[in-house]
């Protein structure tokens, strides 16, 4: 097995998790790392690595014994250094949203089909073992037809300097959402409120419409005195509810349902309630970002195609340019009542 060497793009709290699983994949060798802050280059020094350390993510990318990158810098710099490695020749996994707007998305991934390079977006969510049970029981027919998709997704901070909520939290339910659906949406709208940072909003409530009568609505928040990251998915059968946080029981199934009389059968609706048991499965207790790496090394091996794309990255991108528009829009109605009301 031919071992690639990875540089990384950023230590900070998720970099470190990448220079961690990278270097416990036998398919990579990390062999650089780049991070402005001196601080960050220190710790590494300290640690004794014999890796290359580079203050510029641009000298990293350059780097000619580099044949890999990971992106794990800010999202206002993914598609400068995602584009420059590309060009390069070079695969690139880089982190989510993969890119600040659809147009450079769209370019990235023209690139790199242009290129013998792989582009990939690290949506790790796609590799958790509840999503992949949620997706074999929603294309088994197991949960019927699907009617709800209810995210909350809140935490009190980490304010972002640079994402507002639906950048930073958002790409997590658009990509399970684009996942097990695999359905592009009618109509995106969003509503939200900037509390601490009169340009960033920190509140968000976004809402999916899908043709075939799903709705999705995602509760996204920086304002939560709870870390909550939890969702509901219901069907005609049954009822799913993923909770991240259940150690013990992340996922739990309710065979319970909603159903009606045909229309000629009725004089008015009388629904009728099913409520059965409920079981939590087993789900797959890997970690999904040792699984994203590993998925990452097999697809530029040729040995599986993507599932998290830059087409698939793109199509997230797509879906928050979308709901960004709804929600500069709300704002802007929400700052003229307020002030016609003053």
């Amino acid at each position: 097995m031919r071992v690639i060497k990875v540089g990384l793009c950023g230590y900070g709290y998720w970099g470190q998790n990448l220079l961690r699983t990278f270097s416990g994949d036998p398919r990579f060798k990390v062999v650089a790392v780049s991070d402005l802050l001196e601080n960050a280059r220190e710790r590494l020094r300290d640690a004794g690595t014999a890796l290359r350390l580079y203050p510029e993510a641009t000298e990293l990318v350059d780097d000619p014994q580099v044949e890999a990158v990971a992106v794990a810098t800010p999202a206002a710099t993914h598609f400068r250094l995602a584009r420059r490695a590309i060009l390069a020749g070079k695969h690139v996994l880089v982190e989510k949203p993969m890119c600040a707007s659809a147009a450079e998305a769209q370019e990235l991934v023209a690139l790199a089909e242009r290129s013998s390079a792989t582009l990939m977006v690290d949506h790790t969510y796609l590799f958790h073992g509840a999503v992949r049970k949620l997706r074999e029981l929603y294309r088994s027919g197991a949960l019927g037809a699907v009617s709800y998709y209810d995210s909350l997704r809140v935490n009190l901070g980490l304010f972002q300097p640079d994402l507002n909520v639906l950048w930073d939290l958002g790409p997590h339910d658009f990509s399970i959402m684009d996942y097990l659906f695999d359905e592009d949406p009618l109509h995106v709208e969003a509503t939200g409120y900037c509390h601490v940072n009169a340009h960033l909003p920190d509140i968000a409530y976004v809402t999916v419409h899908f043709a075939s009568n799903v709705i999705a609505h995602f509760n996204l928040s920086w304002m939560s005195p709870v870390k909550v990251r939890r969702i509901a998915i219901g069907g005609s059968k049954r009822m799913a509810v993923w909770d991240d946080l259940n150690r013990e029981e992340k996922l739990k199934i309710y065979n319970s349902g909603i159903s009606f009389h045909q229309e000629e059968e009725r004089s008015h609706i009388m629904p009728s309630y099913r409520i059965g048991d409920i079981y939590s499965p087993r789900v797959w207790d890997r970690e999904p970002l040792a699984e994203v790496v590993a998925h990452f090394g097999n697809v530029i091996a040729g040995r599986e195609p993507s599932i998290m794309d830059g087409r698939k990255g793109l199509r997230i991108v797509d879906l928050l340019e979308r709901a960004q528009t709804s929600l500069d829009a709300s704002l802007r109605t929400t700052s003229a009542l307020r002030q016609a009301a003053e």
